[in-house]
């Protein structure tokens, strides 16, 4: 009769008495350690482990896990808001708004009456409403597309939005605006061409049932050549004319003008001009977490808040902290990277290049994300073979990889954090 090894595999009971179990379940959930111990199990029946070896690598598996699966990556890239790398890096003041959010907070409650508050998601209007001062009030909700939601439907219910055929954007995994702003009671007019849109066309479909016009930034493309649009304070004077809300949708969230980015239009700028709401992103150029702002005037403002949809895509009490402080805060790793020395990553990459060899190159970063599309961030980055780009991203070092190149770029990486990269380069060969 021929031995089975399988019969040697220990039993889950055996499994569970191990002393990195007991260890673990001051960490992780007992079904967290059972799923570890089956699939052991299971790599044993396939004849991976070997029976006796199971233990050892159930105690190994065990002290390594973590009750999350998010880890940590270092951005390399060049491209500042990574949408695949979580985009906006939190600076330390949100980071510890988070923790603060975490237990239980005075989010909805009057701590001098003791009584319940209506003033949740106060300090993060008051920040917002201090950055940009030509906003009479501001909303905050859990991401840009819900507020370009609630804001189509609280102006525009039940009748038209007017928006010209140049902006109908489709933005990443196959995410269209149109399709999301028809999802509610709002019907969509088209107007004008792909690469030009008159006032005269947006005075056209005014002769029908309109309840606002929309104006949005394109994403990650720009049209060149034969080109017009139509500026806001043309929009603002037609709007006032037909009675009609006017909505910004700006998505990049850059809160006032940057002459880094010359083109990229801004919040403050926006509203100065006249629009009844300007919708912008928290993850994204304002260097906070996801969210989705919702800036302008009062009335329009009331009106986005007192919609039912409002409730269905409210903000937890955690980034609502973190987008106060990320507004109040006096810098954050965005803007860091955007105005990043040329000169000085340069000496950073030639110093990394004189400890493991490479050559350096010159590298034009990205905002990402959406913002300042194809426009260029004058930089460096160190060139090495495109086979180590692999074994960089198993050190969680996130680098690109263009002609058949890797291309490690230190734009997004602060330079404590250079020696990780040089350790991960090593052990990468």
């Amino acid at each position: 009769m021929v031995d089975d090894p399988r019969r040697r595999i220990p039993r889950t009971d055996d499994l569970l008495a191990l002393p990195a179990v007991t260890a673990a379940r001051d960490r992780l959930a007992e079904h967290v350690i059972r799923r570890v111990i089956r699939r052991c199990q299971e790599r044993a029946r396939q004849g991976d482990v070997a029976p006796g070896a199971v233990a050892g690598e159930v105690s190994r598996l065990l002290s390594e896990a973590a009750p999350h699966s998010l880890r940590p990556v270092i951005n390399a890239t060049g491209v500042i808001v990574h949408t695949n790398l979580g985009r906006a890096p939190l600076p330390p003041a949100a980071v510890a708004a988070l923790a603060d959010a975490a237990g239980y907070t005075d989010v909805e409650l009057d701590l001098q009456s003791g009584k319940r508050s209506r003033a949740r998601g106060a300090g993060a209007v008051r920040a917002l409403l201090d950055a940009c001062p030509d906003a009479e009030d501001a909303l905050v909700v859990n991401n840009g597309a819900a507020a370009l939601l609630l804001a189509t439907t609280a102006l525009a219910e039940g009748r038209e939005v007017v928006i010209s055929r140049g902006e109908l954007i489709e933005i990443g995994a196959g995410f269209r605006l149109p399709e999301l702003i028809e999802s509610a009671h709002v019907r969509l007019r088209e107007v004008g061409a792909t690469n030009r849109t008159h006032l005269a066309d947006y005075e056209r479909a005014l002769t029908g049932n309109v309840g606002a016009l929309l104006k949005v930034h394109p994403s990650n493309f720009r049209i060149e050549g034969f080109t017009s649009a139509v500026s806001v304070p043309e929009l603002r004077r037609l709007a006032d004319e037909h009675g009609v809300g006017l909505i910004v949708d700006l998505g990049s969230g850059l809160l006032n003008h940057d002459p880094v980015l010359p083109d990229e239009p801004d919040i403050a700028t926006q509203l100065a001009q006249g629009a009844d709401l300007v919708i912008a992103s928290g993850d994204k150029l304002l260097g906070g977490p996801q969210a989705g702002i919702l800036l302008g005037k009062a009335a329009a403002i009331q009106k986005v808040k007192r919609h039912p949809l409002a409730r269905a895509v409210r903000i937890d009490k955690l980034r609502l902290n973190a987008v106060e402080a990320a507004v109040n805060a006096p810098d954050n790793a965005v803007r860091q990277a955007l105005h990043a020395d040329p000169d000085a990553l340069r000496r950073r990459t030639e110093g990394l290049a004189a400890k493991v060899g490479g050559e350096v190159v010159p590298h034009a970063g990205r905002v990402g994300g959406g913002g300042a599309p194809g426009y260029p961030l004058d930089g460096w980055a160190l060139k090495l073979p495109e086979r180590l780009a692999e074994g960089l991203r198993r050190e969680r070092v996130l680098a690109r990889v263009h002609d058949g190149a890797c291309l490690v770029d230190l734009r997004c990486v602060p330079p404590e954090k250079d020696d990780d990269v040089l350790r991960a380069i090593e052990r990468a060969r």
